[in-house]
């Protein structure tokens, strides 16, 4: 029997399994195993908590009272969702006080390596005003020109500019044969 800590830490995730041949639903707590760099990355950052913690660290949040207070989160939550993320090597913790001890949150490389996805979804929500603001509640600038940061896709070899249009998954090196059918299903429509 899972513990609530472990219970919390799952992404119950209800996908149709294609691969019995039967349109029933399978739930998921874990796609560890799963060869997708997406499912990878979705159980590590893919609850509204931790996506929302990792942008605060890019703001310059490092504790747990100030984290607390920016997003109203349960304690329990706060404490898990940082200890995931803190054992997953996206984020450090240093202690800044000693009596009692406490610590400050800072992203690593390998969290510091998210602002892509961050800067994605920010636009994605600002272009259909998923924020219900109106505009863009916050926006990423460069620091030194003041200017505004665009995502933009282009060939790893070419530096040409793609559009989605032109963009395309396949099966890549560290594919398995579920993620080769999936291709095939794709090819087949």
């Amino acid at each position: 029997m899972q513990s609530q800590n472990s219970q919390a830490r799952c992404l119950d995730v209800f996908l149709n399994d294609p691969s019995n041949g039967k349109d029933e639903k399978v739930k998921i707590s874990s796609f560890k195993g799963m060869a997708c760099s997406i499912a990878g990355a979705a159980d590590i950052v893919g609850d509204k908590w931790t996506i929302l913690l990792v942008r605060d660290l890019f703001i310059g949040i490092s504790k747990f009272d100030d984290f607390h207070t920016s997003l109203d989160i349960p304690t329990t939550t706060l404490a898990n969702r940082l200890k995931v993320l803190t054992d997953q090597g996206l984020v450090e913790k240093r202690p800044y006080q000693s009596s009692p001890t406490r610590f400050a949150y800072r992203l690593t490389q390998k969290g510091r390596d998210l602002w892509p996805v961050l800067l994605a979804i920010a636009h994605w929500g600002d272009k259909y005003n998923m924020s219900g603001c109106g505009a863009a509640p916050m926006v990423f600038v460069d620091r030194t020109s003041g200017e505004e940061v665009k995502l933009l896709a282009v060939g790893s070899e070419t530096g040409r500019p793609l559009r989605p249009s032109a963009i395309e998954l396949i099966a890549g090196p560290g594919s398995d044969d579920k993620v080769r059918k999936r291709m095939s299903v794709r090819d087949a429509s």
